[in-house]
């Protein structure tokens, strides 16, 4: 019976390779016996009964799934493809766990169901908050009692955290308590080697305030954020910037000296610490491995923030530059830069102790102390610049936002607006214009193109309009005689500039604020609106 089976199954397969595909016999010669009937129709039944079986039972397993799980088929469009839909909604499948039973004839319908854990989306991280930045400020024990005057101006205790760092002991009054960090003395660094000349070593004491406050082993740290005590924070400034970064990368962010011979001396690549710089958590946790044997390497250079972007080479992490940090190596006036201040938001000043105070006729703290009136209401806004025209009277009008409004008799082009005036002084006495790190231009080519300055006075918050109402008094000094005949902006006494907050300026693409003048029913004031720019809204001249 076997041997008749096997000779049966022979003939066939030899037919089957005998033939083309065309049905012809592939070698010449008599033509085989046909395959028995019931051979054909045992194939055919049994053929038959496996698809019918294969689809019953994915039918049973497809509508018990419907039943014991929470899914449901939802049409949506996708924003790629709006003609298309898909049936599976992901705000559904999400942290959701599918139960499927799949049945076999060989094994007991009782047998517990299979389960399949769906991978689950992981959640969005918390945005940085100013908590979840450590302040390390370094401070020297002969300038305190003047600088801390600085600190209290924009540190809050009772929301931020950070610790100033000393080279001796100070006095620490009850009041500083409540308005001041705490204060710390640094560790003995006369067993590091320093070797250059024209600096001093408390430079090794102040590159390892990172790693210093690091050791403290505070909790919840994302940023640790490096100033000097002649520094100003706009923190609810730095915070946005610190938002754009993964705070679980490696991550070292600054920005560079405005002078061009600073930057060829020292680096372009480095981070200057006085305008203040951030590094993440897991990048401070690695700078602290080797930061001291790093220092060791470097005996030559001249300050802190050279010896850190020395460490950072060696770690092969990049400056990531952000243009609010400002260190402000210059001397004199810095009106020219801040009323054109880049488009980027304002995030530190240092050296005020070097250069004039920023609001005519008042202390350096009382400037500053002005300049946070208006950060209060729209820190997003502040001392940012908008450029419009009142072509009636030939006028160019550049307002920097809480800070000044400058009028000009003429017609300049945005492009020349937005470059700084030169109000200032190089770091090195002898360098002229040309060794700036960016362009500038000069106050005026002609007498009568001098402009007339507005300066903040008072700001308030309109809660009916929901916009803040800024006054800019004008900085009366004497103006040459000018026989333009045109209007003349000494006629003026005031500016009042209406802006509605927006604080969520930098979630969108880097772009200036427009300005328009209005129409204005009291006589020697100017009205200006600045806000988001309209739909085909330019700085047309």
């Amino acid at each position: 019976m076997k041997d008749s089976k096997k000779d049966s199954e022979k003939v066939v397969w030899d037919q089957i390779q005998m033939r083309s595909a065309s049905g012809n016999p592939l070698v010449p010669g008599p033509s085989a016996r046909p395959i028995p009937k019931l051979m054909v129709w045992l194939i055919l039944f049994v053929s038959v009964t496996y698809v019918m079986y294969t689809l019953k039972l994915l039918a049973t397993s497809a509508q018990q799934t419907c039943d014991d799980s929470p899914f449901t088929a939802t049409l949506h469009r996708s924003s790629h493809f709006p003609n298309k839909t898909s049936l599976t909604s992901p705000h559904l499948i999400l942290n959701q766990t599918a139960v499927t039973t799949t049945r076999h004839p060989h094994r007991d319908v009782r047998e517990k169901p299979v389960v399949v854990q769906m991978q689950r989306t992981p959640p969005k991280p918390n945005l940085t908050e100013i908590h979840d930045v450590v302040f390390g400020i370094a401070a020297s024990s002969k300038l305190w009692q003047q600088r801390k005057e600085y600190i209290k101006i924009w540190y809050k205790p009772n929301q931020m955290r950070g610790v100033v760092w000393l080279d001796d002991r100070v006095k620490y009054s009850p009041e500083d308590k409540g308005t001041l960090p705490p204060v710390r003395v640094s560790s003995d660094t006369s067993n590091f080697a320093y070797t250059n000349r024209q600096g001093h070593r408390s430079a090794i004491r102040i590159s390892r305030i990172v790693t210093e406050t690091l050791r403290l082993k505070m909790d919840y740290v994302r940023w640790f954020v490096m100033g000097d005590d002649d520094t100003v924070f706009i923190t609810d400034n730095l915070v946005r910037i610190l938002r754009k970064y993964d705070h679980t990368q490696y991550y070292y962010i600054g920005s560079l000296s405005e002078s061009h011979i600073q930057n060829i001396f020292f680096s372009y690549g480095m981070a200057y610490g006085g305008g203040g710089f951030a590094i993440s958590y897991p990048l401070a946790k690695a700078l602290a491995k080797m930061q001291d044997r790093c220092i060791q390497r470097y005996p030559g250079l001249y300050g802190s923030d050279d010896r850190m972007q020395a460490c950072m080479a060696e770690l092969g992490v990049p400056l990531t530059k952000e243009l609010g940090f400002h260190q402000y190596d210059v001397y004199g006036n810095l009106f020219g830069l801040l009323a054109a201040h880049p488009v980027t938001p304002l995030a530190s000043l240092h050296h005020l102790d070097v250069v004039e105070p920023i609001f005519p006729n008042v202390t350096r703290v009382q400037a500053l102390q002005r300049l946070m009136l208006p950060s209060k209401l729209d820190s997003a806004g502040i001392m940012q610049q908008s450029i419009c025209y009142d072509k009636t009277k030939s006028w160019t009008i550049s307002v920097s936002w809480g800070f000044a409004v400058q009028i000009f008799r003429g017609i300049f082009s945005p492009r020349e607006m937005e470059m700084p005036s030169r109000t200032f002084l190089n770091w090195y006495r002898r360098a002229d214009y040309t060794a700036y790190a960016f362009n500038t231009r000069p106050v005026s080519r002609n007498p009568c193109q001098k402009p007339f300055v507005f300066y903040m006075s008072r700001v308030r918050m309109d809660s009916e309009l929901n916009q803040t109402v800024s006054e800019y008094e004008r900085h009366r000094v004497p103006h040459p005689p000018c026989r333009w005949k045109m209007a003349d902006p000494a006629e003026l006494d005031m500016v009042i500039v209406n802006k509605k907050p927006d604080p969520h300026l930098w979630d969108r693409s880097p772009r200036r604020n427009c300005c328009r003048v209005m129409e204005s029913k009291e006589q020697g004031t100017m009205v200006v609106n600045v806000g988001v720019c309209k739909d085909g809204e330019v700085s047309e001249i």
